[in-house]
């Protein structure tokens, strides 16, 4: 059986898609330096591990506001 490829880099609608927010809402988020992103061109993409990084940071504020 062939390896599964995971998708290293996300376009922001992916991205929004798999964090179940809205595109303005990421924007936000990776404006405010909360979620890493890299330019390819003029594009921003997201990489996988940050989207996993991000969820992670959701977790803790959460957490610590409990």
């Amino acid at each position: 059986m062939p390896p599964t490829t995971q998708k290293a880099l996300y376009k922001v609608p992916e991205a929004a898609a798999v964090l179940s927010l809205s595109r303005a809402e990421l924007y936000e988020q990776m404006t405010a330096g909360r979620l890493r992103y890299v330019k390819v061109g003029r594009a921003r993409r997201i990489p996988a591990q940050a989207i996993s990084e991000f969820v992670a940071l959701l977790e803790r504020e959460t957490e610590d506001a409990a």
